[in-house]
């Protein structure tokens, strides 16, 4: 007989984010497409049941209204958006943000859902991220909740927060990795040509993201040659000749542009990737350590350590014992 369906519900709200949303339901999706052993049946829910309008303009019909689900629940996640301090002021909406996930395994929010689960009393006491741009805001309003602005997503129990947007997609896959294993994890992620997915402990401002492409051309360009030339040398002195200036000069750039040392960001950059490889190949450390530049294995461990606060051969054991469990 065919397995009952993990029931997954995500709640939405006049000025949620679109692709807080998506990333959600899609991730499931894809999942469901390749073959999981137990689909995903996502529902959007409203508080009246009504469409509603993103902030983007796009409107978004739900399949439900909120009082009218019922349990058990796989999963309920909570979107962000523009419009998430207008549903934090919300009681009836908190009522039933409470409700559902009482009746669900897990709870999520992506984004700046965290501010309706904080306004719920779900984070109470937790540790939980939040888009960067809105962290220090939650952390003042929500003194209850330590929040945490670097990771791409927190699981505190079984409550699990994520930062701005496309985290979703992160966590989501997370969700699809705990439910059947890293092999359809990876599928799902080639399917939706994204990267694999990230661990929850990187930084969700990465050195990649951190902003837009500086503006300072020779910046741009040398942030370019380092991610395209990860097992060259990548020193001050290889980066300032590779640029044209003096080592001094190349210093107070990275400083002024990237808001770090040319040192830190290469050695950042390396371990990012050494994590994406760790996640999404087979390759032996020793091969990970040459692709992305470090000396050794040893140098790997310390750089992984420091950026993710978790040795590179712990991180892959997670992901082989998570493919046999």
């Amino acid at each position: 007989m065919p397995s009952t369906a993990r029931q997954v519900v995500i709640l939405g709200y006049p000025d949620a984010e679109l692709l807080d949303i998506a990333c959600v339901s899609d991730v499931f999706d894809a999942a469901t497409r390749l073959g999981a052993a137990r689909p995903y049946e996502v529902r959007l829910a409203t508080v009246d049941g009504l469409p509603f309008a993103c902030q983007s303009g796009l409107t978004l019909a739900p399949h439900v209204r909120i009082d009218q689900v019922r349990g058990p629940l796989d999963t309920f996640v909570v979107a962000g958006g523009l419009g998430h301090y207008a549903a934090a002021k919300d009681e009836r909406l908190l009522a039933h943000v409470r409700r559902l996930s009482q009746l669900s395994k897990r709870t999520a929010s992506v984004c700046t859902g965290a501010t309706v689960l904080a306004a719920a009393g779900l984070l109470s006491g937790r540790r939980a991220t939040t888009h960067w741009a809105h962290a220090a805001r939650l952390a003042e309003q929500y003194p209850s909740v330590t929040v945490d602005p670097v990771p791409l997503f927190v699981r505190h129990g079984d409550v699990y927060t994520s930062a701005g947007v496309t985290s979703g997609l992160d966590l989501t896959l997370a969700f699809v990795e705990e439910d059947h294993g890293p092999t359809l994890a990876r599928e799902a992620a080639r399917s939706l040509v994204t990267y694999l997915q990230r661990p929850g402990n990187q930084a969700q401002v990465s050195m990649f993201l951190a902003g837009p492409p500086p503006e300072h051309r020779q910046v741009r360009d040398l942030t370019a040659y380092v991610a395209e030339h990860l097992a060259d040398d990548l020193g001050a002195h290889t980066l300032a000749k590779q640029a044209g200036i003096s080592t001094r000069q190349l210093t107070r750039l990275f400083d002024a542009h990237l808001g770090t040392t040319p040192g830190k960001y290469v050695r950042t950059v390396r371990a990012e990737h050494a994590a994406r490889l760790l996640s999404g190949t087979d390759l032996p450390l020793t091969a990970i350590a040459r692709r992305c530049g470090f000396g050794s294995t040893e140098t790997l461990r310390q750089a992984f350590l420091d950026h993710f606060d978790t040795p590179p051969s712990a991180y892959r054991r997670v992901h082989l014992r998570s493919a046999h469990a």
